[in-house]
C-alpha cells in the first residue's frame, strides 16, 4: 500500500517562467518578424533552408517552433540561380500581410547574367495564402532592375495607403571617393573603398514593379569630421575589408516622423552595428541621429556579443512594448549568427535599443505565464 504521505502529497509545480535570455535558440541571419492572428512568424537567412527560406512561429516572441521551409527557389515562377555564388544568395526575407495574402520580399542571384557578374543580386516577391507558405513568385523575374546589384528589401506602408520599397545597392564594383578612402590609401591598406547605399522608391499597389526613380537616402560619410564617420568606417579602420556598408534598413513612422534604422560595417565581422535617421517624408531627406550607433558589440565592455545588426521591429503581444529583433554572435556561438530580441523605445524623437543583453530579461508584456507540472 502507498504511504499516507504519498497519498496526500500534491504534484510538484514548477514556478511560472517570467524571464527569457538572449540569444534565442535560432540560428538565423537577417531576422524579420510578422505578427498576425495572435501568432508571430520569424523569417531569415539560413536556418538550414535549402536554396530558399525557412520560418519559425511563436505566441510569445520567446519560445519558437520551426515551421520548415516556406519558400523554394524552384517554384513555377522561380527566377534565381541556385548555382551562383553564395549558393544563390537567398538573403533577408520579409513577409507582409495585405488583404488576406502574404507577400515575401527577398534577394537572390538572378539567372539572367550576360556579363557573368559575381554579385548579380536582385529583389523578388512571392505570394502565399498562409504565412507558412508555400510561397510562389509573382513573376518569373525580379521586381525591378536598377542596373546594379540590390539586396535587403524592406517595405513600408504609409498611412495614406502608399507602399515604399527600401533596399541597399550592393558595394560590388561601386568604389567611392571619400576622406576615408584617401586615409586608407595613405596607409597603404587599400587602393579603393567600395560602398553600399540605401535607396527608396514607391511600389506599385500590386507589387509588380516600382513607380518613378529610386531616391538615394543613406550612404557612409564622406568627411572624417562627420560624427558618423568613426562608427560607420570601422570595417575599414580595423583593416577587416575595403568596403563600407549601409544596409539592412527598416522604416517605420511615429507621429509625423519617419524613422529608418540601418546597419553599417561588414556583416561577417565584429563591428556590424545599427544606427538610424529621421525625416518628415518617406523618401527623405533623412538626417542621421546624434546618438548613433544605437546597437553595437559589447565585447569592449566585457560582454560576449559582437556583430549585432540587420534588425527588424515588432511589438509585445499587448502592443505596449517595442522590440528590436536582430542577429549577433557570441563567444560561444562563434561564426554562427543567432537571434536576439531586446526592448527599444522612441521618446521625444530619440530612438534607443536596450541591448545587446545576455542576462535574464522580463517576458514581453502581455505574455500569459502558465505553471508547468
Amino acid at each position: 500500500m502507498p504511504s499516507a504521505l504519498a497519498q496526500t502529497a500534491a504534484p510538484a509545480v514548477a514556478p511560472a517562467k517570467v524571464t527569457y535570455t538572449n540569444p534565442l535558440k535560432i540560428q538565423f541571419g537577417d531576422p524579420y518578424v510578422l505578427h498576425t492572428g495572435g501568432t508571430y512568424y520569424m523569417y531569415g537567412t539560413g536556418a538550414g533552408a535549402d536554396k530558399g527560406f525557412a520560418a519559425y512561429s511563436s505566441k510569445d516572441l520567446v519560445n519558437w517552433k520551426r515551421e520548415g521551409q516556406v519558400y523554394f527557389h524552384d517554384n513555377k515562377n522561380g527566377w534565381s540561380d541556385p548555382k551562383a555564388s553564395w549558393e544563390g544568395a537567398y538573403w533577408a526575407p520579409e513577409v507582409y500581410e495585405v488583404k488576406g495574402k502574404f507577400y515575401l520580399f527577398y534577394s537572390a542571384q538572378w539567372k539572367e547574367n550576360p556579363t557573368k557578374e559575381v554579385e548579380n543580386f536582385k529583389i523578388g516577391v512571392a505570394v502565399a495564402d498562409k504565412p507558412t507558405g508555400p510561397f510562389t513568385d509573382l513573376a518569373n523575374k525580379p521586381v525591378f532592375d536598377p542596373g546594379y546589384p540590390v539586396i535587403d528589401a524592406n517595405v513600408f506602408f504609409d498611412t495614406n495607403g502608399k507602399a515604399y520599397l527600401y533596399y541597399s545597392r550592393a558595394a560590388y564594383k561601386h568604389p567611392v571617393e571619400s576622406e576615408i578612402a584617401d586615409w586608407a590609401r595613405q596607409k597603404g591598406w587599400y587602393k579603393e573603398i567600395e560602398e553600399s547605399w540605401v535607396y527608396g522608391v514607391e511600389l506599385k499597389p500590386d507589387f509588380s514593379g516600382v513607380i518613378g526613380e529610386p531616391v538615394l537616402l543613406l550612404r557612409p560619410p564622406v568627411k572624417l569630421s562627420d560624427k558618423q564617420a568613426e562608427w560607420e568606417s570601422r570595417s575599414v579602420t580595423s583593416k577587416e575589408v575595403n568596403r563600407r556598408w549601409t544596409e539592412g534598413s527598416v522604416t517605420f513612422k511615429k507621429g509625423r516622423t519617419y524613422y529608418i534604422m540601418y546597419s553599417a560595417n561588414y556583416f561577417g565581422g565584429q563591428h556590424y552595428a545599427v544606427g538610424y535617421a529621421t525625416s518628415t517624408s518617406p523618401l527623405g531627406p533623412f538626417k542621421k541621429a546624434a546618438n548613433n550607433p544605437v546597437l553595437q558589440k559589447n565585447s569592449a565592455k566585457g560582454g560576449t556579443v559582437t556583430g549585432t545588426g540587420h534588425n527588424s521591429i515588432t511589438y509585445s503581444p499587448d502592443g505596449k512594448e517595442m522590440f528590436c529583433v536582430y542577429h549577433g554572435r557570441t563567444t560561444k556561438t562563434g561564426d554562427e549568427r543567432v537571434i536576439f530580441i531586446d526592448r527599444m523605445e522612441v521618446k521625444d524623437g530619440v530612438l534607443k535599443v536596450y541591448g545587446p543583453t545576455t542576462s535574464p530579461q522580463k517576458l514581453p508584456s502581455g505574455v500569459k505565464t502558465t505553471s508547468k507540472k
